[in-house]
């Protein structure tokens, strides 16, 4: 099976929540080599790609593009491949489809984070935005918290209504040994403003380049997961929000250059680069969560982090008996 090209599926298999989310952990916690990765405009999207590996352990590489034109002809706006390499002689370990490692790495971080600074009791969640990321999403955050109730909202609210309607008839959501029996109502949200102000957990993953979630509709003790908006120009919140929040990354470097939500909000003055509380590999290394009081208001921002990829892919190939 060496060098074998593993599709989507068999990845998304290989990747349960409860084996993805404590691999996200470690490896945050660990020593990872992560240079800089490229991030380039193309006549038509974005290019990434994004290297990582552990001494004398994997090597991994991301060729990632992103064209958000892609959603009008029903084809998802991210594509993604692979590729997992042993670092001591280069030799090829396996190539993955890289979209379902993409989507579930992604999806497992803002669990990591919602397990970190949200708070325990949060039961209900909004979901902004009804594209690839927002089942996973929904999933990964019914693992993190025992979310009851979920609502879900998009501009297009036919595309809500479908999301709701696929989840509301799957009983296998949680994808892992925690998986419970509880019951989690579905719905679409018709208010954006009226679901912000209802929810203990708000994640958002659009392309949105205006405020969707203001300060004024954001109530006290809410999380706030904000995955979409991956370049300056983009955003999902107001700055007043950031200047009222708690805000942690899952890489300040990345975050600095590329998230609008921050970027914008410091350029309005509501937001400074040493506001940034925190990024996961401090939160991970840290013997205990960061406390947090009932009222308090976090924010976690990523723009995503190639060592992600790397503990996601590790995970495959072990799940698959590539490696070791």
């Amino acid at each position: 099976m060496d060098g074998g090209i593993i599709p989507d599926e068999a990845v998304a298999r290989a990747l349960p929540w409860d084996e993805l989310v404590p691999a996200l952990h470690s490896a945050f916690a660990d020593d990872i080599v992560v240079p800089g990765r490229m991030h380039t405009a193309t006549s038509s999207g974005t290019l990434l790609v994004m290297p990582a590996w552990r001494r004398h352990g994997l090597l991994g590489l991301k060729v990632a593009t992103i064209h958000p034109g892609n959603n009008a002809r029903g084809m998802p706006a991210v594509h993604a491949t692979y590729i997992l390499l042993r670092e001591d002689s280069g030799q090829r370990v396996c190539v993955l489809d890289g979209r379902a490692l993409t989507v579930r790495r992604t999806a497992a971080t803002s669990a990591l984070a919602s397990r970190l600074l949200s708070r325990p009791d949060s039961r209900t969640l909004l979901m902004v935005g009804a594209g690839a990321l927002a089942g996973p999403l929904i999933e990964a955050h019914l693992w993190a918290r025992p979310v009851e109730r979920v609502m879900v909202w998009n501009r297009t609210p036919e595309r809500a209504r479908r999301l709701v309607s696929s989840l509301s008839n799957r009983h296998d959501f949680l994808y892992g040994a925690r998986a419970t029996s509880r019951p989690v109502s579905f719905e679409v949200a018709g208010s954006l403003t009226h679901a912000v102000s209802e929810a203990d957990v708000i994640s958002c993953a659009t392309l949105s380049t205006e405020p969707l979630i203001r300060d004024a509709q954001v109530r006290a003790g809410t999380h706030i997961d904000l995955v979409g908006a991956f370049r300056p120009d983009m955003r999902e919140t107001d700055g007043a929000v950031l200047g009222r929040a708690r805000v942690f990354v899952d890489a300040r470097a990345g975050a600095l250059s590329e998230a609008g939500d921050i970027l914008q909000a410091i350029d309005e003055g509501f937001f400074t680069p040493d506001a940034i509380e925190g990024d996961l590999n401090a939160l991970c290394r840290a013997p205990q969560a960061p406390g947090r009081a009932p009222s308090d208001i976090t924010v976690f921002k990523s723009v995503g982090h190639a060592l992600e990829d790397l503990a996601a892919a590790e995970l495959v190939a072990a799940e698959l008996g590539l490696y070791p």
